[in-house]
């Protein structure tokens, strides 16, 4: 064989070598990224399923649902999480639900009012009631608490209420469940929506912030699960295809009975018993 020709066959090898290790490296990796409300969860999950599949990576990354349905079209990520269902402009995609959520409207814990309706709720998030003591409660301005943009939460709240997020009057725009909590249960006057879960969690925990009731439901996880509360989500993991290899493994495991304590841990409600 000619030199010429031991350096294309040298070359052709080195490729094949170079493909078969990319192709392990992709059996071998998962990237998930999206919303911050699933993002905990599909860390845990995650954990469980490499002790179980040694050799295994599960990388999780938050972002907001939005991300989650971006990536998982582009192919950036092998799993979107949304923690919403899929709009008809995203029919192109699959959603896989693993679980199920509940949205609440928090007040920090010493403001007296102890219940809102429909209509003062959305009075206040669009500035025709700014201050507590139109609804009962002290004489104080109103601080209103709301989501930022990609976050599905603020887009379940806007479809509920029927309203466009351009009306919203909101004086703190935050990112995920925790750092909404943190804002309301460190200012008496503010008002938010959160995770049901999350926020019962913490509030259990001593954080000084408490659930309000909607159409006469307790905002609880327990209704959630019974599917009573009026303002509640599927939790979904998305994909651009028919999921299959690792991806499929991850996503059957997800939605098992294996996984029902790490959900019911983020105080979510499981889909298998």
């Amino acid at each position: 064989m000619k030199p010429s020709q031991w350096v294309r066959a040298l070359i052709t090898v080195i490729g094949l070598v170079g493909i078969a290790v990319a192709a392990q490296a992709a059996d071998d990796k998962l990237v998930l990224t999206g919303s911050s409300t699933i993002a905990p969860l599909a860390l845990e999950i995650g954990k469980r399923f490499e002790k179980l599949n040694p050799g295994v990576r599960v990388d999780v990354q938050s972002g907001g649902s939005s991300r989650g349905v971006a990536d998982a079209r582009s192919g950036l990520a092998d799993i979107g999480m949304a923690s919403r269902a899929l709009k008809p402009e995203e029919n192109d995609l699959m959603a896989h639900t693993i679980a199920m959520d509940g949205v609440g409207v928090i007040l920090n814990s010493g403001n007296p009012v102890q219940a809102l309706s429909d209509e003062q709720i959305k009075a206040i998030y669009t500035g025709r009631i700014r201050n507590w003591k139109e609804v009962g409660g002290n004489d104080a301005r109103i601080t209103v608490v709301n989501k930022a943009e990609g976050h599905s939460t603020l887009e379940l709240f806007l479809h509920h209420f029927a309203l466009k997020n351009s009306e919203i009057k909101a004086d703190v725009v935050i990112g995920d469940n925790e750092q909404g909590i943190k804002t309301v249960a460190g200012n008496p006057v503010a008002i938010g929506y959160v995770s049901i879960g999350t926020a019962e969690f913490d509030a259990a925990q001593g954080t000084p912030i408490k659930l309000l009731p909607m159409a006469g439901v307790a905002a609880t996880v327990a209704n959630v699960r019974d599917g009573r509360f009026p303002l509640s989500r599927p939790l979904n993991l998305v994909t651009k295809d028919t999921p299959s290899g690792l991806a499929k493994r991850f996503i059957d495991f997800a939605r098992s009975d294996k996984v029902n304590d790490l959900v019911e841990a983020q105080f979510f409600v499981p889909l298998a018993r």
